[in-house]
């Protein structure tokens, strides 16, 4: 058991890494951790996560703000749209099956996956520029309530959504993106919370000892974020993501299909490889080039 609690503590500092760095990814890993590392049931673990997540979110925003990153009417417009969506989500998702819950989470960490690997499309002036402003209000708080929604109920604070939602479809710089998605992540985590703490009960040690090496974790991924390039961060994040949700998957689907989803995956990859080396000579280069 003390092991486990080691090991539990130790890879949540990494997850608190990736959320400083990449503004989201915290329950995309945090979730995970806790359900198959430190045995925690479903619900318990998206309940804890979004208490590691939003503590350790508020803490790694302020990091951001002090470097400019933070687009404070975005972020408190967008947060608070989300925060009502993420407390109805939170109602319904302490109330769904475990597996039901999991699976979701996972489809939609591979679905974001996909966007951001591929890149920046046009922003919706047409222009596809990023923007040093504010976004219409109008816009924040459709988006802000849907990604809500969708959160609250899978139990992510919203990085692996709302992180996307601001660099490709606001076109704001990645690093902006990042420190902005931070703030509402933090309020839509706690909104959350409130909804699943209707329905479940936390061990609270154990989520203060997740919340703390977090926290560290947090603090000097966000220290990192201007020195790494914005098209690799992008990257990054569709990786990490993609990879994740390629595990969860696995775990809960039966076992053949779980398999066949691993081989899948395994063939997809290599076949990106071997077609990046080939270069322009590569036979899904015009297919590509016809999505995009």
């Amino acid at each position: 058991m003390e092991f486990q609690l080691v090991l539990t503590v130790g890879l949540a500092v990494v997850v608190g890494l990736a959320l400083g760095l990449l503004g989201g990814g915290g329950s995309i890993l945090m979730v995970p951790l806790l359900a198959y590392v430190a045995g925690a049931g479903p619900k318990e673990a998206v309940a804890t996560s979004l208490v590691v997540v939003g503590v350790t979110s508020l803490i790694s925003a302020a990091v951001h703000a002090r470097k400019g990153n933070v687009r404070w009417r975005t972020g408190l417009v967008f947060g608070a749209a989300g925060m009502a969506g993420a407390f109805l989500g939170g109602l319904v998702g302490g109330r769904v099956p475990g597996a039901v819950l999991m699976a979701a989470f996972a489809l939609m960490m591979v679905a974001t996956a996909a966007v951001m690997i591929r890149g920046r499309n046009k922003t919706p002036d047409g222009s596809g520029k990023v923007r040093d402003g504010e976004l219409p209000v109008r816009r924040i708080v459709l988006d802000g309530l849907v990604v809500g929604a969708v959160t609250g109920l899978v139990g992510a604070g919203g990085g692996f959504l709302v992180v996307p939602a601001l660099a490709l479809l606001g076109g704001l710089p990645m690093p902006v993106a990042v420190g902005t998605s931070l703030l509402v992540i933090a309020m839509k985590s706690f909104a959350g919370l409130a909804g699943y703490l209707t329905a479940v009960s936390l061990d609270w040690p154990l989520v203060a000892a997740v919340t703390a090496a977090a926290v560290v974790g947090s603090l000097a991924g966000a220290l990192l974020t201007s020195r790494v390039p914005e098209a690799l961060l992008r990257k990054v994040f569709g990786v990490f993501v993609l990879v994740m949700g390629v595990f969860v998957l696995t775990q809960e689907l039966p076992a053949p299909l779980g398999g066949i989803l691993v081989a899948g995956a395994a063939v997809v990859a290599a076949l990106t490889g071997i077609c990046r080396l080939l270069g322009e000579r590569c036979p899904l280069v015009p297919a590509l080039r016809a999505q995009g």
